[in-house]
């Protein structure tokens, strides 16, 4: 029998197939199959020791019992679980909580280093520009036909790489690019921070949207509680745009 899906005959999509995130919360919800299956086991032992009861079967005290039993048994079974899927839920939910939350903390410290990198960024730039202007200056006044005034110009760059050596030790208290190394290092890895972040949030959230869905215990719990589906994390469109650009 042949692939019901062929990737060398089957129709295939030239212009290829985008993905996106569907930015909608399901709500979770039950029918009659429910409703039937927890009938069911409230109702599997309590109808027969209500009947034996009522009709007052000619049965032994012990019998009797153990068919009570069974019925209780079942539905304080249930019950229980009932209670442990609510609080997995309620648990759950936090986690995801905080998971969100070491995002916000990451992307917090990214702010941060991002604005101290913006302004190392544009005093260097001054700095820069103030001592490239002076040199451009000195080496247009270059005569390459008299080799007295090169030596000469050659003196006065000397000179003013000389006096930008202090300025550059202390500026502020370290050099500018070195500071503006470390920023930049350690803006990647926050970033990777946060890609690492964002993946233990989405399998969060892929956790509660697969077991609020888990029949029958969870599924009922998570219906009857008014539980819907979670959106997990999306990149705009401004984002996937700019990752489809050409970079090179």
């Amino acid at each position: 029998m042949a692939n019901p899906l062929d990737e060398l005959t089957g129709p295939v999509s030239e212009k290829g197939n985008d993905v996106n995130v569907i930015h909608k919360q399901l709500p979770v919800t039950i029918g009659m199959d429910s409703m039937i299956f927890e009938l069911f086991i409230f109702t599997v032992g309590f109808v027969p020791g209500l009947v034996m009861t009522l009709c007052k079967v000619n049965v032994e005290s012990i019998i009797l019992a153990a068919v009570w039993l069974a019925g209780i048994i079942p539905g304080a079974v249930y019950w229980i679980m009932k209670i442990n899927a609510k609080n997995f839920f309620q648990q759950l939910q936090q986690r995801i909580q905080a998971r969100a939350s070491e995002i916000d903390n990451y992307l917090e410290q990214r702010v941060v280093i991002l604005e101290n990198v913006a302004g190392l960024v544009q005093k260097a730039m001054e700095l820069d520009r103030e001592v490239m202007t002076g040199i451009a200056a000195l080496r247009s006044g270059v005569n390459p036909d008299a080799e007295e005034a090169r030596n000469e110009m050659a003196g006065k760059i000397d000179a003013v790489f000389t006096n930008l050596v202090p300025r550059l030790e202390a500026y502020p208290e370290l050099k500018a690019h070195e500071a503006i190394a470390s920023a930049l290092q350690q803006n990647s890895y926050l970033q990777k921070e946060i890609t690492a972040a964002r993946t233990l949030y989405n399998d969060t959230v892929n956790t509660w949207n697969r077991e609020i869905y888990s029949w029958p215990v969870k599924q009922i719990v998570a219906a009857r509680n008014g539980y819907t589906t979670r959106i997990p994390f999306a990149a705009s469109r401004e984002v996937k745009e700019r990752a489809r650009a050409k970079v090179f």
